[in-house]
């Protein structure tokens, strides 16, 4: 009989999101390298934009092979944040039909031609749980996976016991600074605001739809066969500590970029602009501001215009990225503005960047982010002091961690003031004790990840588990078959 590592084959489904992709490929990545084979699982509309990026991975790898399913969407949709609970929709009721079609014919030996052994174990996006309970009816045991931070998980997971506790829905008008008791472990820090910014929109007849999907959602993972989250236990500890008392199992096996780093343009929507680097070889040491604030935040070009203000008057060199989508019709001016405004060589703005390359520069002395778990944990691992302008869903609590748990960074949620950037970016980039803090944490989070570390120690545990889960499917098709 085949050895358990040689039958393993783990189908992976992330939501078509750029954070999810990325994080859904270092997971990847960390597999193959196990011995196993995956298939990852995109949608037709993102597979598509990826194009050859997608092709030359593959080829790099003959155990990773990428599949698609349509979204339910049209193809001239934006896809962009706005029309999130429409994706979440056609996943549900459009991708996840053809999802159990392709799970049906790839977990029998010889579904496909390319040789690959039948799929024996799903992992999929913890937001999709029609996708773990397909699995689970079709006989292949699914594992969980949130991208996000197992305190927002937790968040979560809290926002039943909120309502009833009437801490939710807020009070018309009520002081959003009040303190929010009902999620363990947070009762002495955790703010109002610091609850996902959909939270604020409720009401005791109106559920908004996306936060009732992602509440729904984290429940129902109490079903997997386990809980999977890319982060350590010494981050986390208290938040994952509550979440194994809800959950099967719950591994902590991040930062799965720093772990096993995949190549940025796989899964990339959007084109690097590498002269970015090159500009960044340029500036001194520990002097230039990276902004970022991820792929789906959208501003105004007033809140643009107090960013670059406050930027402006530091007196320190930026790298800007702005996306092609950020800012609509105003982007070309804002682009012209912003160059202006800072002076020949210094600033640098640009739709897209490879990321990791920037924030391990010499040259980057803060990171002024939108604080989605990727940009966070990618912080940590650089030690690179951040300010947190967080947009929603997870944002606000993981903002909440870095000013006020880990201390690495500042929080500047729900200010967008010119001399409020000015003085919070400062601190980023002056404070000492700031960026002592954010050393020690990278320090801490290293030893977590290095041979024997909890981070080392849990991948290799899931790595058995997942194991364990293919041999006894592969012994029931068996029986099935006797």
């Amino acid at each position: 009989m085949a050895d358990a590592a040689d039958m393993a084959h783990v189908l992976v489904f992330p939501i078509p999101a750029q954070g999810h992709l990325n994080s859904f490929l270092h997971f990847s990545t960390g597999l193959l390298r196990a011995g196993l084979h995956v298939t990852f699982l995109h949608t037709d509309h993102n597979l598509r934009r990826l194009g050859a990026a997608a092709r030359e991975a593959t080829a790099a790898s003959p155990r990773l092979r990428f599949l698609s399913v349509p979204d339910g969407l049209p193809d001239d949709d934006p896809r962009d944040v706005g029309g999130i609970p429409q994706l979440m929709e056609g996943l549900r009721m459009t991708a996840s039909a053809a999802y159990r079609d392709l799970l049906a014919r790839l977990r029998r030996a010889g579904g496909t031609a390319d040789g690959f052994p039948p799929v024996t174990c799903v992992v999929a996006d913890g937001i999709m749980p029609f996708a773990w309970d397909i699995a689970e009816e079709l006989g292949v045991p699914a594992i969980a996976y949130r991208t996000v931070s197992a305190c927002s998980v937790l968040a979560y997971l809290s926002v039943p016991k909120l309502i009833e506790r009437r801490e939710l829905p807020f009070p018309e008008g009520g002081d959003l600074d009040e303190p929010i008791r009902g999620v363990p472990g947070m009762e002495s820090f955790l703010r109002r605001r610091d609850l996902p910014v959909q939270c604020r929109s409720l009401t005791k007849t109106d559920q908004d739809p996306l936060l009732e999907a992602v509440v729904a959602a984290t429940v129902q993972s109490r079903k997997a066969r386990a809980l999977m989250l890319n982060t350590t236990a010494s981050l986390e500890r208290t938040s994952l500590t509550h979440l194994a008392r809800e959950m099967r199992d719950v591994f902590a096996v991040g930062p799965l970029h720093a772990m096993s780093p995949a190549p940025a343009v796989a899964t990339s929507l959007w084109r690097h602009d590498d002269g970015c680097l090159a500009w960044l070889d340029s500036q001194a040491e520990r002097s230039v501001v990276y902004i970022s604030l991820g792929s789906l935040t959208v501003i105004s070009h007033e809140q643009f215009t107090e960013f670059l203000h406050g930027l402006v008057a530091t007196g320190y060199p930026f790298l800007w990225v702005l996306r092609p989508d950020m800012l609509g019709a105003s982007q070309d001016a804002a682009l012209r503005e912003a160059v202006d405004a800072a002076g020949e060589g210094r600033s640098c703005v640009v739709p897209w960047v490879p990321q990791r390359d920037v924030l391990r520069h010499r040259a980057v002395g803060c990171f002024l982010t939108h604080s989605g778990w990727n940009s966070t944990i990618e912080g940590v691992v650089e030690g690179v002091p951040m300010v947190c302008w967080p947009f929603f869903v997870d944002q606000q609590i993981n903002s909440r961690f870095v000013g006020a748990v880990w201390r690495n960074g500042l929080d500047m949620k729900d200010v967008c003031e010119r001399d409020v950037v000015e003085r919070t970016v400062r601190v980023a980039m002056e404070s000492a004790d700031v960026r002592r803090t954010a050393r020690a944490l990278a320090e801490q989070v290293e030893r977590d990840i290095a041979d024997g570390g909890s981070s080392a120690l849990e991948f290799k545990r899931l790595v058995c588990f997942i194991k364990d889960l293919s041999a006894s499917a592969a012994e029931n098709d068996l029986q099935n078959k006797e």
